[in-house]
């Protein structure tokens, strides 16, 4: 992991979907996340549920790297179109960027590729933008 993403950085809740590394934070609004798919992110294949998950943090990354770390968002509605299947043991890169930035709310497009640069799946979200107190703040 890079410095962005150091193991005292890292959520419990990135730690569980495999963060892997956060390979980029563009302030025009992208993201670019690495997530590892582990055995219990599946079934026989990955479970929608962390695809989705892994399109969601690169999109939500995105809104950070927009605003420079002023505001955080909370999904309000997320679609996903899933393509190809996810398998254990694949690093996989989870893009999500800005598509339109309001006063509360932005609208968010990310996708998930195999290191073939494959699209597994697509995702587009809506969500309200927010101020977010870190842990360590209280």
């Amino acid at each position: 992991m890079n410095e962005q993403s150091s193991p005292a950085t890292v959520s419990e809740l990135m730690a569980g979907l495999g963060l892997r590394d956060i390979v980029s934070l563009d302030p025009e609004g992208r993201a670019v996340l690495a997530f590892e798919v582990q055995p219990h992110h599946c079934h026989a294949v990955a479970q929608g549920g962390y695809v989705t998950a892994w399109i969601d943090a690169a999109m939500a990354r995105a809104v950070g790297a927009a605003t420079a770390g002023e505001f955080g968002c909370n999904t309000l509605e997320i679609k996903v179109a899933f393509y190809r299947p996810a398998l254990v043991g694949q690093v996989l890169t989870a893009q999500g960027w800005v598509e339109r930035l309001g006063r509360s709310v932005v609208f968010l497009e990310g996708d998930l590729r195999d290191a073939a640069g494959t699209v597994l799946a697509k995702g587009s979200s809506t969500a309200r933008l927010g101020h977010f107190k870190s842990r360590e703040s209280g």
